[in-house]
């Protein structure tokens, strides 16, 4: 098992690009996969996750050049040109590759199985599992159809209008491959906008769909052209880097290539709102998504009340959110983030007892936590759970501790960012 030492910082400098956007480069395997004609996929994340992707469809017979540096070339298959796996498809540890894969998979005449590690098969599917049957598909998974190991006989499925009890993007997105598949309008609603990438990346590959307020609808039959796509920088990954700036003093640091998709950009919105000193640069747009370079100087933060509709749009960086809020003046609420129970690991535990370790006043809800920020964090041991947002937030909490924190587990990076300890030892400790 592999640990960290992470010692204070006395200010991070310098210019840094983060990884490609983890869920969009999922997305660019599997549209890539599905079109027809090639894609060229340029800033690929060669994450865990995103590789478990990559391999699922080589698996199933797609071509893909993949050089070690450069773009990716994909000899997309079309929708009914995948051909059926001769083994389990592993996810790893990906719920993203797992839940869109199953609407992948819902609609090919063929039988597969998928399953992952210990912790993704923890993970709640039937969110998934139930529409898709609904549209004709054949499931079957763990707990009654809960969990995975799910087994999937795919066909011919009918259009549904769905009303979804979560915000979730890979929920919707399942819907909309397996929509893609059935006659008719599929028809997906939601309590509150979640993120758009996979509506962005079909346009871009020349399919129609149409979102309105609380939801999406597309149409069966349409097929996918390849494209040239660039995968921005992980909004994510600089989350961290965006924390660490703001709460070491004497920081100055730009991120550049950064996705701000509004769908996604609730961390600038919520750590702005925090009194961070963040300038959005240079903004552009590349294959329907959002480009711009952050500038983040370190900045007195204080706390505030975070939910509703804020939360979708920012709820895997709520780990390194609450490392902002501990550092911050005052109480910060975060409330409607249920959903972050059922992550890689239970979120709001986690981070409650890497904050206490910090000697952060904590108190827990089923929905979120309230933390009451301090002036110093002190250091200690931490347990990343495996999780790799635990991880790397534990990480950016111990650059303004008092003394040395160590991490546990922290292997577990490589699943969305096998370049962090490099870039965090660039930037925290330049002179070494």
């Amino acid at each position: 098992m592999e640990n960290q030492h992470i010692r204070p910082s006395t200010g991070l400098r310098g210019e840094i690009t983060v990884p490609g956007d983890k869920s969009i480069s999922h997305r660019s395997i599997m549209f890539a996969s599905l079109a027809h004609g090639d894609s060229y996929i340029r800033g690929f994340l060669r994450g865990e996750d995103n590789l478990a992707t990559l391999n699922a469809f080589k698996a199933m017979g797609v071509e893909i050049e993949e050089p070690v540096t450069g773009e990716l070339k994909v000899r997309g298959s079309g929708l009914s040109g995948l051909q059926e796996p001769r083994d389990v498809l592993d996810c790893g540890n990906s719920g993203t590759t797992m839940r869109l894969m199953s609407g992948v998979l819902a609609g090919q005449n063929f039988f597969s199985v998928l399953s992952g590690d210990r912790y993704l098969r923890r993970r709640p599917m039937a969110r998934v599992i139930n529409p898709l049957i609904q549209m004709g598909a054949q499931i079957w998974g763990r707990e009654h159809n809960r969990c995975a190991p799910l087994a999937l006989k795919g066909g011919q499925l009918r259009s549904i209008t769905y009303n979804s009890p979560v915000a979730s993007a890979q929920v919707k997105s399942a819907l909309i491959l397996a929509g893609l598949r059935a006659e008719g309008t599929t028809t997906v609603h939601e309590p509150h906008v979640s993120r758009d990438h996979t509506e962005r990346m079909l346009r871009h590959m020349g399919i129609e769909l149409e979102s309105f307020p609380g939801g999406v609808q597309i149409e069966g039959g349409q097929e996918l052209q390849g494209r040239e796509i660039e995968v921005p920088g992980d909004i994510s990954s600089a989350a961290f880097f965006l924390v660490a700036a703001l709460i070491v003093p004497d920081s100055e640091l730009l991120i550049k290539n950064v996705g701000i998709n509004p769908t996604r950009s609730g961390i600038v919105d919520i750590l702005c709102s925090m009194g961070g000193n963040i300038q959005v640069l240079n903004e552009r747009e590349a294959a329907g998504e959002p480009i711009a370079d952050l500038l983040v100087r370190s900045s007195d933060l204080h706390g505030i009340e975070i939910g509703g509709d804020m939360v979708p749009r920012a709820i895997d960086e709520f780990p390194v959110v609450s490392v902002a809020a501990a550092c911050a003046h005052g109480i910060t609420s975060i409330r409607d983030a249920a959903e972050l129970r059922v992550k890689e690991t239970d979120r709001i535990a986690a981070m409650e007892a890497v904050l206490r370790t910090f000697g952060v006043r904590v108190d827990s809800h089923e929905d979120g936590m309230t933390i009451h920020g301090r002036e110093v964090l002190r250091g200690g041991k931490v347990k990343s759970c495996g999780d790799h947002r635990i991880a790397m937030s534990a990480a950016i909490a111990g650059l303004r501790a008092m003394s040395a924190v160590e991490i546990e587990d922290t292997g577990c990076t490589a699943t969305s960012f096998p370049s962090f300890w490099k870039l965090l030892q660039q930037t925290a400790f330049p002179k070494e």
